[in-house]
Order: C-alpha cells, then sequence, then structure tokens
C-alpha cells in the first residue's frame, strides 16, 4: 500500500488511528454489556466512555516493551480511564479485538468496492448506449471472427461487474461476523450477551462459533471475490490496451495535451493506464492464495494469520479501490474511433460473413461438409492474395448453382448480425 495507489477514503479505514478507535469502541460497547449484566459497576462503564482516549505514539512505544500490541492499546487507554480501568476487557481475549476490528474494518472497505463498482457500471452503462449500433468486427484467438457493435461488448463488461457487485455483496455478509467470545471461544469468563450486544452496536452479526478466533474460510472467502472483481478489471483493460494497438486503434485511452508517451520517441501515445491496471489486478489476486491458506490454523488458534492479514487486508483493499477508480476513468474518457472500426470490418474482404454463406448453402441442400469446403476455398485466398469473398464466391459455379446474386448480396448484409442487440440490452440494462 503506497500512495501512489491509494486514495484517502480507503486508507485511511486502515490507518493505525482508525483501528485503535475501533478496538476502542469494542472494548467499550463490551463494558456497557457487562455493566447491563452486573458484572462491572455501571460507572466503570461510563468512565470508559467518557475519559477514554489514546495515542498511537504511546502505543507503540508500549509495545516496544512488552510485544503485545493489544497489551500496549490497553495499558494507555488505562492511563487515560484511571482505576476503572481495571473492568476493561474482563473475560476477553486479544482475538476478540482483534478480529472483530478486522470485520469492521472489511466490511467498511466491501462498502466502497461496492460504490466503486456502481461508479464503474454507470460509466459503462453510458458509454454502451452511446455505441449501441456502432458496428465492429468481434475477434476469437484474436483474428476477426463475426461483426458486433462496440455497445454490445461494452454490455458483456456491464454484466460482469453487476456480477461483481453481487459478489462483493455476498463478501460483505460473509465477512461481517464479530468474536467476544474469551479464550478458546467457549465463553467460560464473559457471556454470550456480550457478544450479541458488541455485534449489535457494530453493525455486524455474533460469529456461530469462534474457537477463540473467527474461522479463516471467511476472509479467504472475502479475498477470493476481490481476486475474480480484480480479474474483471484486468479483462477489461486489456481489451482496451488491444484495441489501441496501432494497427488496430479502434478505442484509446484519452491523452491530455501536455501528456507524454515516451521519454524517447514524441509521437507515442501508449496505454499506460490499462496496462497498470493490469499491474495492479495481479497485486490484487497475490493475496488470494495467502487467505486461503490461512484457513488451516492450528487447533483453537494460532496467529500464522497475523502477519499475513496485516498486510493482505490494506493492500488488496485499497489497490481494488484504486483500480476500479482508475478504470472508471478510463471508461468514462475512452476515445472511440467507429471510422477505424469500419476499416477493420471490411479489411478481409468480407470474410466476417463466412458463416452465413455456409448456413445459406446448407438451407439450399448442400451438405455442411461440401458447404464448408465450398466456402473455405473462396476464403483462403482472400487470405492469402486479398481477394473480394464476393466476388470469388460469385464466380464458383457450385456456389452459384445454389445461390443467385441476389441471394449471396442478401448474405453480406452487416445488419443481420446486430438484429438481436436489443434483446441483449434488455436483458443486461432493463431496456433497450
Amino acid at each position: 500500500m503506497i500512495p501512489r495507489y491509494s486514495r484517502e477514503k480507503m486508507a485511511a479505514i486502515w490507518a493505525p488511528e482508525s483501528k485503535f478507535r475501533i478496538w476502542f469502541e469494542i472494548e467499550a460497547h463490551a463494558c456497557d454489556a457487562q455493566a447491563e449484566l452486573g458484572v462491572i459497576p455501571k460507572e466503570a462503564a461510563k468512565a470508559v466512555w467518557e475519559r477514554g482516549a489514546f495515542e498511537v505514539e504511546r502505543i507503540d512505544a508500549i509495545e516496544a516493551e512488552v510485544k503485545h500490541d493489544v497489551i500496549a492499546f490497553l495499558t494507555n487507554l488505562a492511563e487515560h480511564v484511571g482505576p476503572e480501568a481495571r473492568f476493561v476487557h474482563q473475560g476477553m481475549t486479544s482475538s476478540d479485538v482483534l478480529d472483530t476490528c478486522l470485520a469492521v474494518q472489511l466490511v467498511r472497505a466491501a462498502d466502497i468496492l461496492i460504490e466503486d463498482v456502481d461508479q464503474l457500471l454507470a460509466a459503462i452503462e453510458r458509454r454502451a448506449f452511446e455505441y449501441k449500433d456502432t458496428p465492429t468486427v468481434g475477434r476469437s484467438h484474436g483474428i476477426h471472427a463475426e461483426p458486433v457493435t462496440f455497445g454490445l461488448k461494452l454490455a458483456g463488461y456491464h454484466a460482469e461487474f453487476q456480477r461483481a457487485r453481487e459478489r462483493l455483496l455476498i463478501a460483505r455478509k460473509e465477512i461481517a461476523t464479530c468474536a467476544i467470545s474469551g479464550a478458546v471461544g467457549t465463553f467460560a469468563n464473559i457471556d454470550p450477551r456480550v457478544e450479541e450486544h458488541v455485534a449489535k452496536a457494530l453493525g455486524l452479526e455474533p460469529e456461530p462459533v469462534s474457537t477463540q478466533v473467527i474461522p479463516r474460510d471467511r476472509h479467504a472467502m472475502f479475498f477470493a471475490v476481490l481476486g475474480v472483481v480484480a480479474s474483471s478489471v484486468e479483462r477489461l483493460a486489456t481489451e482496451i490496451r488491444h484495441l489501441q494497438r496501432t494497427e488496430v486503434r479502434e478505442a484509446e485511452e484519452f491523452f491530455s495535451e501536455k501528456q507524454k508517451g515516451s521519454s524517447a520517441m514524441p509521437h507515442k501515445r501508449n496505454p499506460v493506464l490499462t496496462e497498470n491496471l493490469t499491474g495492479l489486478a495481479r497485486l490484487v489476486r497475490m493475496t488470494v492464495v495467502p487467505a486461503m491458506e490461512n484457513v488451516a490454523l492450528w487447533h483453537e488458534r494460532d496467529i500464522s494469520h497475523s502477519s499475513v492479514e496485516r498486510m493482505i487486508g490494506p493492500d488488496a483493499t485499497v489497490t481494488l479501490d484504486f483500480a476500479l477508480a482508475r478504470l472508471t476513468g478510463v471508461v468514462e474518457k475512452l476515445i472511440v474511433y467507429p471510422e477505424n472500426m469500419q476499416a477493420n470490418l471490411d479489411k478481409l474482404g468480407g470474410l466476417i460473413h463466412s458463416q452465413r454463406v455456409m448456413l445459406a448453402l446448407t438451407q439450399k441442400g448442400v451438405s455442411r461438409e461440401d458447404a464448408y469446403r465450398l466456402v473455405q476455398r473462396n476464403a483462403m485466398p482472400v487470405w492469402l492474395e486479398g481477394k473480394d469473398f464476393r466476388a470469388l464466391l460469385g464466380a464458383d459455379k457450385e456456389v452459384t448453382a445454389a445461390l443467385s446474386p441476389a441471394e449471396l448480396d442478401a448474405l453480406f448484409d452487416l445488419g443481420y448480425h446486430t438484429k438481436h442487440v436489443d434483446t441483449v440490452f434488455r436483458r443486461v440494462f432493463g431496456r433497450a
């Protein structure tokens, strides 16, 4: 997590001040519940809220001596609360604070990521309708296949990020659990009602069985979802990078007036933002395997997961937040070249209509094998010699024995391939 790829709102979730504030709220809410149950004096719970405070620098200094972050925090808190501080953390263990805090942080991070996806969806939808009927070539294996529209391409990404949003909502629910169950999770020294109170106060649900730690399959699922979302970011970024290649040049990133593309070549307009997004996606996915390896802790707990989560929590969420915002900007400002799209459609002399010709021959009684052979033998000279596909078909006696010139001409209608665009748009956007 470095400032270059961080946005303030997400980074603030992981700042020490924010973390210790959540720790304080967990302890203070637990004191409220303990006071209501008669375990500690109500005056003590009140004192925690009124006089409770902490200093990050002081906590760090204490931790340097005691080598325990939660004890350092509690010691600093006690310096402000006074004698009543002896009632803080009654029956609790460090993981109750650490795991519940991490849940709060990941929930808040998920909320920001969901907002990010909403903004990206809005940008994609606007551009999709802008180019709904703009014809372009569809490619498979990087090779011209059949016509699509640029709006239809974008509609596919919109549907994908709709799924990303749904997955983030599920991941948010999965991670939003609270553990205030004490050593080895038995509630031996703390009433389960304390956990219920803290969970409600923080917008979480009680963890059914915490074993002293919240089970890490929850976290593994959360980071796996982030990895999938990052992969969707990369897929759209990669498409834009391909479309910006000089030989294609159907779309490109916005290039500002004073922007420089290369230190050596003044003519360069490089897809630096989408290349950056490809790299950021790799970083987010890099956190998935460690999160999965954290699932298998020893017995009721160990801390082999701790160092991992201190790094992947901020890194994955901050990086994905930045990537989603950057991708939204790329889509909003994307420069599209419909003329180049049409030129590329025409580049192979009509070969993009080959399947339709083959199917028309089968409809006239020609076997599929023979129809494929007839179409392919006329297609190859177009590939190799740059000839015109329609002209070659018209000169092939076996083809013209089945299809008249008018029928052949009709098979080269571009609109045939885009007649169901509205159907797809209604499926994706609910309107066409």
